[in-house]
């Protein structure tokens, strides 16, 4: 279906990039409520998950919560809390840092790698949404995506 359709909108868009950036939106929700339902059974949330997968990236290697926080997708999101909750849940851990008191490194573990290994299947399922698309196809998306930032 269509944009104009999803969002039932009667007038014509102003322009097809003014459609475009609606239409980017429109489908950042969509992919975000199709990853939510995914990550519920595990009791889940994006941001979670975000952290979870940069720190296994990172795993044995500690990081602290800034750069965790500089990497993650969500750049809202408030690192601290996330790590606080992952903390509480037994899915990493924390440790003062060695070189800086003040700073706290963060390691992911064993349990929450068991719990990544659970989620990878279903979340390799999400990319199933995009089989509409031919790879080519996926790469100008990417490229064009690409452009829009730099």
């Amino acid at each position: 279906m269509g944009l104009k359709e999803e969002i039932k909108q009667e007038k014509p868009f102003q322009s097809e990039r003014h459609k475009a950036l609606v239409n980017i939106i429109y489908t950042e929700g969509w992919l975000r409520n199709r990853m939510s339902e995914t990550l519920k059974p595990f009791d889940l949330t994006s941001q979670q998950y975000n952290v979870l997968r940069i720190l296994r990236g990172s795993s044995p290697k500690a990081l602290s919560t800034s750069c965790i926080r500089s990497r993650m997708l969500d750049k809202m999101s408030d690192a601290s809390r996330i790590v606080d909750r992952l903390h509480k849940k037994g899915w990493l851990e924390r440790k003062t840092c060695a070189a800086d008191k003040r700073l706290v490194d963060v390691l992911i573990t064993k349990s929450g790698l068991d719990l990544l290994a659970k989620i990878d299947g279903p979340m390799n399922d999400m990319g199933e949404l995009f089989s509409s698309i031919s790879e080519e196809e996926a790469l100008v998306l990417n490229q064009i995506l690409d452009k829009l930032r730099d």
